[in-house]
Formats: C-alpha cells, structure tokens, sequence
C-alpha cells in the first residue's frame, strides 16, 4: 500500500522594492518591516529560493520543497540580474566584473566567479519603483545584464561598487527558465512545478 505523497507548493512572485524575503520578524524593530507574507496567504512551511536583500526587486521562487530549493541554489542554476549603476561603466570594469572581482563576504575576502556580464543599449522594460531612483541630472547612469550561477549576499551589489559603479537598482529578471514575462510588481503565481 502506498503512502500518500506530499503535495509541495511552488509560487512565482515578483518582489517589490521595500520587502524582505521572509516571512516572520524576530526582532520587535522589524515589525514595521514588509513581508513577503503581506502580498499571499501562503501555507506553512513555505520558503524563499534565493533571497533577495529589502532593497532589490524582481523574480522570487517559493517552495515547500527543500530538495528543490537546494537546486535552484547550487551553482548549477543561472540567476540573471539588471543593475542600474551610477556612471557609465568602462569596457575595463565591465571585463573586470566577468572575470571576478574582489569583495568582502562575513569580513573575508572572497573572488567572485566568472560571469556573463552585458552593458544594455536601451533601458529596460520594466515598471516603475514605488521609490524614486535619482534622475540623469545627478550624472549618467548604466543599465547591466550580469548572469551568475552563485548567490553570495548582496552580490551583485558589492560586485558593482568593487570597480566603481555603485547599484542604484536592481532587479532579478531570469531563474534558470523562468522569468518575470510581464508580471506586475507584487504578482503571485502558484504553479504545479518549476520549469527550471
């Protein structure tokens, strides 16, 4: 006789700007803080596949199943970001940042890995942040496709302020296949699996 199978829950959510990807706060300061519970009443037991930090934007996988969130977070998976970074970004440091930079990681020096990094010609169609970014009279701005297969905190970020363009926003577009395909900011997709 067959035991019955658990049934796992997947969602395809587009994070807004201002939210953690959590669930629950521990802390008594944080209980202003936005939660991804605040967008879908989601069962127990759910988690973030790869978070993204309060300030960054974008594609957000959820799970009940640990076995798939540890795939999508090995290195097998790609993770593609846009960065908005401040200037315009040398042919030097846009080669600098495919072949590794330098950056701290829990107060160690860690060398990123190789990486797939491309300066867009136009910006991209995405919708606007609920908070302002500053506009072109501060001085000129760059628009980055940079396609990692790692996940270390606050990564791109660090990434682009080690060759000194500072991320002014950032928004996760693409998961292995998945990708946001017009969703609106806060959107909630369940979905029987992930197509990764």
């Amino acid at each position: 006789m067959e035991m019955n199978k658990l049934i796992h829950k997947h969602y395809i959510i587009y994070k807004p700007y201002g939210y953690l990807s959590q669930f629950q706060t521990n802390s008594a300061q944080q209980n202003k803080k936005k939660l991804l519970g605040d967008l879908e009443d989601f069962p127990s037991g759910i988690m973030a596949v790869g978070r993204l930090d309060e300030k960054s934007e974008g594609l957000l996988l959820l799970t009940t199943d640990g076995k798939m969130s540890d795939y999508v977070n090995s290195k097998k998976v790609e993770k593609e970001y846009y960065a908005l970074v401040d200037g315009r970004i040398s042919n030097e440091a846009v080669q600098q940042l495919r072949d590794g930079v330098d950056i701290g990681i829990h107060g160690k020096k860690y060398t990123t890995k190789p990486c797939k990094v491309i300066p867009l010609e136009k910006t991209p169609n995405l919708p606007e942040r609920s908070r302002k970014i500053r506009d072109a009279r501060h001085g000129p701005t760059t628009w980055l496709s940079i396609i990692l297969r790692e996940g270390k905190f606050r990564q791109v970020r660090k990434m682009t302020s080690a060759v000194g363009c500072p991320t002014l926003r950032l928004v996760r577009v693409r998961v292995g296949r998945i990708g946001l395909d017009g969703m609106h900011v806060g959107e909630v997709m369940e979905v029987d699996k992930f197509m990764i």
